[in-house]
């Protein structure tokens, strides 16, 4: 009898969505088995893991803007994505389209037998499947939770990257930063080179690198940034394949995170590509610094009155990074806070890291199973910290509300999950 597939890709999201019960499920050999009987093929590519609490999608982005300004040819593979699935799977910095992706869906079904695989399991071997198609120079593979257990890990990295160390996901990874941080470095392999962009690493992250006999690059010890917060400039400095020092000065400053930028060029001097050689390469950097931009991250958007930024800051590393930005960039009106957050995040420490910048608080409601009623926002500004928040049963009511009362020098700032930029978007008529 023949199997019947979904005639579209909405229909293959539903369908995998219910082939597991769980969202979530660690673990390596369901998708290794399921993977061999695949014909994913990436022997030509160089390929880099991404795994890190924050800036995993700004260094991919980076990564591949650079790469591509250089001429090489990229795959991408991102996750969770904002308006369309088809944004998780980039070839050469376009998104796949249906067509390609319920192709692939159609090949892992047939291949997987009676093996449950969950959602990201699934969308892991698609992306595997398009870069096989389309064989591209560098494959970038950003993991979704975690490094030792998640499906990317089952590619071996050339370069492996490490952004950061933070407490999140405590519930799969653990609860302090060295049992995170010795599953995050589980996606080092031995004899190649494994970066870290943390400057306070744990302890567990350099024994993982010493077992398994990684090259282990630190920020601040093995490569570094020089800049100052009044220049649009900066410098860098690390070392190639060979341990000598490079060293790259007059950069422009990226629009994504300086610290991200800095952990790339120490990646991309590791993976020994000709065309990032010499001065060729060197403005291949300047312009992949120049055009790399992202949805959802420090996303500037100028409205008729004022201006919006959206920013998925939903943990306190991100909600930090978020409070020295608009400290470093002020606006002369009021700053307006759109937040709605997930019920298992933490929470009261991204509104503490976040109240000194804003003038004005919004709390919405996000829905679901994972999601924060707005009360739970409103509730601990006023107990904790005396101040008043609006309340909103969803982003768009918030958003129809707000922007009309907007002056040219305001700014709304829109954060808090990967949900709230998502409807933030939608409401904006915006396509990412």
């Amino acid at each position: 009898m023949t199997q019947q597939f979904p005639q579209s890709l909405q229909a293959w999201l539903a369908k995998i969505e219910a082939c597991h019960p769980h969202e979530i499920e660690l673990g390596l050999e369901r998708i290794r088995r399921v993977a061999e009987r695949l014909p994913i093929d990436l022997s030509a590519a160089r390929k880099v893991v991404i795994a890190g609490t924050n800036g995993k999608g700004s260094t991919t982005t980076l990564l591949d803007s650079i790469l591509r300004q250089a001429g090489y040819t990229t795959g991408a593979f991102t996750s969770p994505h904002f308006l369309r699935y088809n944004e998780r799977i980039r070839l050469n910095g376009r998104e796949v389209e249906d067509r390609l992706l319920c192709e692939v869906f159609a090949q892992i079904e047939q291949a997987r037998g009676d093996i449950p695989l969950t959602y990201f399991e699934y969308g892991t071997l698609a992306a595997l499947l398009c870069f096989s198609q389309f064989q591209p120079d560098v494959v970038l593979l950003e993991v979704g939770l975690g490094g030792r257990l998640d499906a990317v890990n089952i590619i071996d990295a050339d370069v492996a990257m490490l952004t950061t160390v933070s407490l999140d996901h405590t519930d799969w990874l653990g609860s302090d930063r060295e049992q995170i941080g010795r599953e995050k470095a589980g996606v080092f392999r031995g004899g190649r080179p494994a970066i870290c962009g943390e400057l306070d690493i744990p302890d567990s992250v350099a024994d993982v690198a010493d077992a398994v006999g990684a090259r282990l690059l630190v920020r601040g010890r093995d490569y570094a940034a020089q800049s100052s917060a009044d220049s649009p400039c900066w410098d860098w400095w690390g070392v190639d394949a060979d341990g000598e020092r490079v060293q790259l000065a007059g950069l422009p400053k990226p629009a994504l995170p300086l610290v991200n930028a800095t952990s790339v060029l120490q990646a991309l001097q590791l993976l020994e590509l000709p065309r990032l050689q010499g001065q060729a390469g060197i403005e291949a950097v300047r312009e992949g610094l120049r055009a790399a931009r992202m949805t959802g991250r420090l996303q500037q958007v100028a409205l008729p009155q004022g201006r919006c930024i959206l920013d998925v800051a939903h943990n306190p590393e991100s909600a930090g990074y978020l409070a020295r930005w608009l400290e470093q960039n002020p606006c002369a009106g009021t700053t307006h806070l759109l937040i709605g957050m997930l019920e298992d995040k933490d929470i009261d420490r991204v509104i503490g890291l976040l109240l000194s910048q804003i003038d004005r608080w919004h709390a919405v409601t996000l829905t679901g199973r994972r999601g924060s009623p707005s009360r739970r926002i409103s509730d601990a500004l006023r107990r904790y910290h005396g101040v008043e928040a609006s309340d909103y049963a969803s982003v768009a009511q918030a958003m129809a509300t707000l922007r009309p009362l907007l002056r040219a020098e305001d700014r709304l700032v829109v954060a808090g999950s990967f949900v709230t930029v998502s409807q933030a978007l939608e409401a904006l008529g915006l396509d990412g």
